[in-house]
């Protein structure tokens, strides 16, 4: 079934120009980016992304790393999207990542792990929503 995820490249990666080199890794994985593009998040943007993790003890530096350097805010289509890109980008932590993942390839370390992905088809319809309207998506 041809489905819609939600992906962020983190300042970690944006910061270190990989942008291009992990689209590449998306692409030859078989799923389309349909609406991308670079921005600074706010603080009140991180707060509202990350507000599942509001009561962790790395609430606060995830919303500060998230802000500190422009982001790229992704759609990606394909088969399976959500589950496909989960696998792309590879355990949270780059040191338990499978070889040929994003994370495995680009991250620093368990915080600074390059990606983000949706982890169920309804939050990435929400993720999606929060940055993109209907119209930019072009499917």
């Amino acid at each position: 079934m041809t489905e819609r995820t939600f992906s962020i490249i983190k300042p970690d990666a944006t910061a270190r120009n990989l942008t291009g080199k992990i689209n590449a890794v998306i692409e030859d994985a078989g799923l389309r980016i349909v609406a991308q593009r670079r921005i600074r998040m706010t603080e009140d943007q991180a707060k509202k992304f990350y507000e599942v993790h509001k009561e962790r003890p790395f609430y606060g530096e995830l919303v500060g790393q998230m802000t500190s350097a422009p982001v790229v805010v992704q759609v990606l289509e394909g088969e399976n999207a959500v589950a496909k890109y989960r696998e792309i980008m590879g355990a949270t932590n780059p040191e338990q990542a499978a070889e040929g993942t994003i994370r495995k390839q680009f991250a620093l370390n368990v915080g600074e792990n390059s990606v983000h992905g949706s982890d169920s088809q309804e939050n990435a319809k929400i993720e999606i929503a929060q940055f993109f309207t209907d119209d930019q998506i072009v499917g």
